[in-house]
């Protein structure tokens, strides 16, 4: 039997300074995953486990709703233009008035459930191939590395955008023991990699995955499928450092070729199905299920039923499967005048009132009591959440055709969305140049992508962000002022302190 070393006396040895609260013997459990074999730790005993830890990762985005849905909603839109805190807190606050620091504790929270997805990954990629049971096909094997290689780089995609570098673990760290320490020790307390290395390896994960995940399936959004990995490449190419906006064209009309489109009514995406229609909402006219799933356009989501409902929805406003469940306190994310003054200026909107919606509640920090707006996208305990879908994807496709010169192509997807939603084609002068264009682009992002986690980095994107963000007072006369103005260093955000206390070779994002 090796000697396992505990953290205290590694402190003591390695790092005299530090304080390294952690116990990384703890790796593996045999009673649910393996067992221990002549020394060797078995960490899939058979294909029966291998099974077991791969619909744990298929249940990561569905179970991951605080840092992979709330907490990205208040940074997309309460951090932009869209949206006020709602709550006002000191996790939420600091969103809406850009004051946010390493102490914030939906960072924090959100950095711990990011990385411990990445760890579930890399368990699978990592051990798959040493499982000793005949029953696991290679074919199988493939797939299910191919799976959580897309996963993890989804994770990663996330994280590089809030963060910027963090550390990139591919690995599984095994016990420090005399003998290992050295080698082992490092994987427990990485340093940051550099945003392009990052990339680099989302794409390489994606590419790889591709190559062995499974087809779309029509029936079944929830998987990690091909076209899953095809949505996040056209994205990635259209947010690396180096740009590669032919391969955004590529993997959009393959995600067309997958067989995805523009639902012909919006409403299915969002909507639900009502008791009886003909009751008004406040007596029995309530949610019970919802209005489709696995739509053409989704192209990923976490699906909620019965007995399995979505929580968040009511963090958000009214809950329409449970009229005054919860709505005795204050929503976050509630929408912005700046974003209705948008959503006005094209009258007939259709996406208006699957975005917003008006209820009357017992608070007034933003609006009148008696008239008050609530995002709208997430209603009820049966509505999907939605990850990836193709308008995201298409519109993707325009940016890349107006950073080529063809503003006329671009025009003519932004006219898809822009005709589903009941408006009419873009007038001429939308595409008599860049700046006209690319701001007609990012007006239809907005209202059709809103409440779904996008207009934040839309803005960083495109280098949008002092020109909006500095002047949405002017224009929004219920943000409360800004404590710092945004600048370059806030593209990203700070590494949570309680992290950085915890690994001596992370260093604080310029600018926090």
């Amino acid at each position: 039997m090796k000697t396992k070393y505990i953290l205290t006396i590694l402190s003591a040895c390695l790092l005299a300074a530090c304080s390294l609260e952690y116990d990384p013997i703890d790796t593996f459990s045999d009673v649910t995953e393996g067992v221990s074999q002549d020394s060797v730790q078995v960490v899939f005993k058979d294909k029966a486990a291998v099974l077991l830890h791969r619909q744990t990762l298929l249940d990561r985005f569905k179970n991951g709703q605080e840092h992979w849905y709330l907490d990205m909603l208040l940074l997309a839109e309460s951090h932009s233009d869209n949206a006020y805190a709602g709550n006002p807190s000191s996790e939420t606050t600091p969103f809406e008035v850009n004051s946010i620091e390493g102490s914030n504790t939906n960072l924090k929270r959100d950095w711990n459930g990011h990385m411990a997805n990445v760890a579930q990954a890399n368990k699978l990629i990592n051990y798959i191939d040493d499982v000793n049971d005949a029953s696991l096909t290679e074919t199988e094997r493939q797939q299910y590395k191919a799976e959580a290689k897309i996963l993890r780089a989804m994770i990663y995609f996330d994280m590089v955008r809030i963060w910027g570098n963090v550390p990139l673990v591919t690995t599984v760290a095994g016990d420090i023991t005399s003998e290992t320490i050295a080698e082992v020790y490092p994987a427990y307390f990485p340093p940051q990699t550099d945003a392009l290395t990052i990339y680099q390896q989302i794409e390489k994960d994606l590419l790889e995955g591709l190559q062995y995940a499974p087809e779309n399936n029509a029936q079944d959004k929830t998987q990690l499928s091909k076209s899953v990995a095809r949505a996040l490449l056209a994205k990635v190419y259209a947010e690396k450092p180096l740009r590669d906006y032919d391969k955004v064209i590529k993997y959009a009309d393959e995600l067309a070729g997958d067989g995805f489109e523009l639902v012909d009514d919006f409403s299915d995406l969002f909507g639900i199905i009502l008791s009886d229609p003909n009751l008004p909402a406040s007596q029995t006219n309530m949610a019970i299920d919802a209005k489709a799933r696995n739509t053409k356009e989704t192209i990923y989501e976490a699906q909620f039923f019965s007995g399995d409902a979505n929580w968040v929805t009511w963090m958000y406003g009214r809950s329409i499967n449970d009229w005054t469940f919860y709505f005795d306190w204050v929503k976050w994310i509630t929408p912005s005048r700046d974003l209705i003054k948008a959503f006005n200026s094209e009258v007939g909107d259709k996406r208006y009132a699957e975005s917003i919606v008006f209820y009357k509640c017992d608070w007034n920090i933003y609006y009148p009591a008696d008239n008050y707006p609530f995002m709208y996208k997430c209603r009820s305990a049966y509505n999907s959440i939605i990850k990836l879908r193709y308008a995201d994807i298409l519109l993707l496709k325009a940016e890349a055709l107006i950073a080529k010169g063809d503003y006329n192509g671009a025009a003519s997807i932004i006219n898809q969305t822009r005709n589903r939603a009941g408006l009419g084609n873009l007038p001429s002068w939308a595409t008599a140049g860049q700046q006209a264009i690319t701001a007609a682009y990012l007006k239809e992002r907005r209202l059709e992508l809103a409440f779904e986690g996008q207009r934040w980095f839309d803005l960083v994107r495109l280098d949008k962000v002092e020109e909006v963000m500095n002047t949405v007072n002017d224009r929004d006369n219920g943000r409360p002022a800004q404590v710092y103005p945004f600048t370059s260093l806030s593209y990203i955000l700070p590494i949570p302190q309680d992290v950085i206390d915890q690994n001596p070779n992370l260093v604080q994002n310029p600018g926090y």
